[in-house]
């Protein structure tokens, strides 16, 4: 039986505005467009990549 991919959620809670072009897209690319706007999705090695290049702007967060 396959395992089931651990969901997470991740919220903006620093404004990327004038942070690095990189960082502000990755943002976006992660669905994130408002402070305080959260989206969940299924953890995976490309997103926790994502996630850590923009640590610092968002809170994140494993749910079951």
């Amino acid at each position: 039986m396959a395992k089931k991919a651990k969901r997470v959620r991740i919220t903006l809670v620093r404004s990327p505005i004038g942070k690095k072009p990189n960082q502000v897209r990755t943002v976006r690319a992660l669905g994130l467009r408002r402070m305080n706007q959260s989206v969940e999705k299924e953890m995976n090695d490309a997103l926790m990549g994502m996630v850590r290049s923009v640590g610092h702007l968002v809170r994140f967060e494993e749910i079951s």
